[in-house]
């Protein structure tokens, strides 16, 4: 997932709160509340529109998919109770639970996926993530304009039985679904409101909370759904979301206890907080990779010998323990350690050489490619933010140590990737990449050779792309790792796109607050948890 990168713009300017917080306990009338921090409003509540991870937040809490993610991010049975999958891999056939209402009292049946599976690949919807479901029989013709919606390969059997029909076998299909775009819409209020049904006087969901007040640059309110399947295991009443863009003032409102999470934390104040609220700091491996596309279609930066030796000089370590000041961890693979469906990432051959020894080599290899000192010029190029500015300055410095001439530039985070995606003039860039569901294939696909919304560096080989093949059309896991490795390991090679950093997921949790568990999708839905006295 595109973070836009909200966690990267870790000093954002401040925003003012316009009323004051409730406190986070226990109302006068018994209720549990939870004051939660989140990294910032959302700018829409269809969740079919949604592209961040704050707002993924959100709708975790207000909806319940085919399947969920619990407190450790391990999948569980959600609307459906149980499901089986046919020989081939093709064909899920899903079993809803009896229980399963809207907050309305309606019941949640087959027929509020089809709408939503149908409405999700509708060209007229212009979902952002609507590639998410092109596994699914015809989703990329009809988002194409090419089928009409009805010929999507979800068909309720009856009220209670859902199958659906994929192109071909998709290992990671259920990781898949607990996405935002897997789940359901209340189809009766979405035809009756139009773009108002997110509104909370017309808003119908089907998760432990339904929405209860919205108050921009304020809060978020939403209320324990009494018709939830659930209900009675969940413990807090109430939820309070409030955004913070400036991590700071979270930090403030969680030491005054008036909110006993915050998403994010301000890295500025890291030698405070590790004094003083070491034991709320949640600093743990998270689900994202922090990398450099280098833009391969240049003759200059064309042979991966230059790509490589520009690898060899990065000292990771530096820039994540001076840079980011340990909110981030030094990588040498594209994929994120810890991921599902894959085992042990591949690795760059010169992780543990001396720092002196790779530069050495590096420059090595740009003589060998027929550059010597000062006769190479790159311009790195980042989104505005000050952690990327020291990033990206740092790593000028460590290209010069091999004899590259290497500038900054920053640009505006707004227009940033569209320049990226739309081929840009540029020699290296940052970017960074949030998985999406916890499997290989959506941090590798992003350099398959038709990707162009992803592939920024523009390169092209098709035996990676053979390879990403065969991995789509394999149904052994292990056989399909082994694949993606491979995959990888060529990606390593080529270089193509320089990982340097895997991102973590940082937060202030109270002690107060009971069932947060650490996890590398950094999912935490409140249904999970408890508030202590």
């Amino acid at each position: 997932m595109l973070r836009n990168l909200l966690n990267t713009t870790m000093l954002a300017s401040a925003m003012t709160m316009t009323a004051s917080l409730p406190m986070p306990a226990f109302a006068q009338d018994g209720e549990v509340v939870y004051n939660r921090g989140n990294d910032t409003d959302p700018s829409t509540l269809d969740h079919h529109l949604t592209s961040t991870v704050a707002e993924g937040h959100l709708m975790r809490d207000l909806y319940e998919g085919l399947v969920v993610q619990d407190a450790t991010a391990e999948i569980v049975p959600g609307v459906a109770e149980e499901w089986e999958m046919s020989e081939d891999g093709t064909v899920y056939t899903f079993h809803l639970r009896e229980d399963a209402k809207w907050s309305n009292g309606d019941p949640v049946t087959a027929n509020d996926f089809v709408f939503a599976y149908r409405r999700l690949q509708d060209p007229e919807t212009a979902a952002p993530y609507a590639n998410i479901h092109y596994p699914i029989k015809n989703a990329e013709a009809i988002n194409n304009s090419e089928m009409d919606p009805e010929e999507l390969g979800v068909v309720a059997i009856d009220d209670r039985t859902l199958e659906i029909t994929l192109e071909g076998p998709t290992p990671y299909f259920l990781e898949l679904l607990t996405h935002q775009t897997g789940l359901p819409l209340h189809q009766a209020s979405v035809e009756e409101h139009g773009a108002d049904y997110t509104s909370p006087d017309n808003m119908v969901t089907n998760g432990a909370y339904m929405l209860e007040s919205f108050t921009p640059n304020d809060m978020i309110v939403m209320r324990k759904n009494p018709e939830f399947h659930d209900a009675d295991n969940v413990a807090i009443d109430v939820v309070n979301y409030i955004p913070f863009e400036d991590r700071a003032t979270c930090l403030r409102r969680f030491e005054a206890d008036e909110v006993l999470s915050c998403s994010d934390i301000p890295l500025e104040q890291m030698d405070y907080m590790e004094e003083n609220l070491a034991d709320s700091m949640r600093i743990v491996p998270y689900l994202g990779t922090y990398y450099l596309p280098v833009k391969t279609t240049k003759e200059e930066l064309s042979d991966p010998r230059v790509r490589q030796a520009m690898s060899m000089a990065i000292d990771r370590e530096f820039l994540a323990e001076e840079i980011w000041q340990g909110a981030m961890v030094p990588t040498h693979s594209f994929v994120p350690e810890g991921i599902g469906n894959y085992g042990e990432p591949a690795v760059l051959p010169y992780a543990e050489d001396d720092m002196l020894d790779r530069e050495d080599a590096a420059i090595a290899l740009l003589e060998e490619a027929g550059f010597g000192e000062g006769e190479l010029s790159v311009e790195l190029r980042y989104n505005t933010s000050e952690n990327n500015a020291n990033t990206m300055t740092a790593i000028a410095d460590m290209l010069g140590n091999i004899g590259i001439n290497a500038t900054t530039v920053e640009m505006e985070g707004a227009t940033y990737f569209d320049y990226l995606r739309s081929d840009g003039e540029f020699d290296v860039v940052r970017a960074g990449w949030i998985g999406d569901y916890s499997d290989p294939q959506n941090f590798l696909f992003l350099h398959e050779s038709d990707n162009l919304g992803f592939n920024y560096s523009r390169w092209e080989n098709e035996e990676y792309d053979q390879l990403m093949s065969d991995a789509e059309s394999e149904t052994d896991l292990d056989a399909r790792a082994e694949i993606l490795k491979q995959a990888e390991t060529l990606l390593l090679e080529e270089v193509p796109v320089i990982p340097i950093l895997y991102y973590t997921a940082n937060s202030l949790v109270s002690d107060k607050l009971v069932g947060w568990e650490d996890n590398i999708m950094n999912v935490h839905g409140t249904r999970w948890m408890s508030i202590s006295q």
